[in-house]
């Protein structure tokens, strides 16, 4: 299956690096670590770091969520076969 085919889910601002940054952060992750937890905490850290503090970052091929977050701050896409979600709460 192609990337361009798998569930994608944005609520950012479209004029934001914030799209992008997920984007890149996640394909470097995915690339340096293979463990999920390393994957997350790279991404969050770096999401913590540039766009302030708590940003949630879950990761792997299977999982559920449901889950609040903050208006315009919430991203749900993959990197290959990894699934993403980027959030941001409190």
């Amino acid at each position: 299956m192609a990337d361009e085919n798998l569930e994608q889910i944005i609520d950012m601002p479209e004029q934001s690096d914030m799209i992008n940054d997920a984007r890149t952060q996640a394909k470097y992750a995915v690339e340096h670590f293979k463990v999920e937890s390393q994957i997350s905490n790279y991404i969050k850290k770096f999401f913590d770091e540039k766009y302030g503090p708590n940003w949630h970052c879950v990761v792997g091929k299977h999982f559920n969520s449901y889950s609040s977050y903050e208006s315009k701050r919430y991203m749900f896409f993959y990197e290959g076969q990894m699934a993403i979600l980027l959030y941001k709460m409190g």
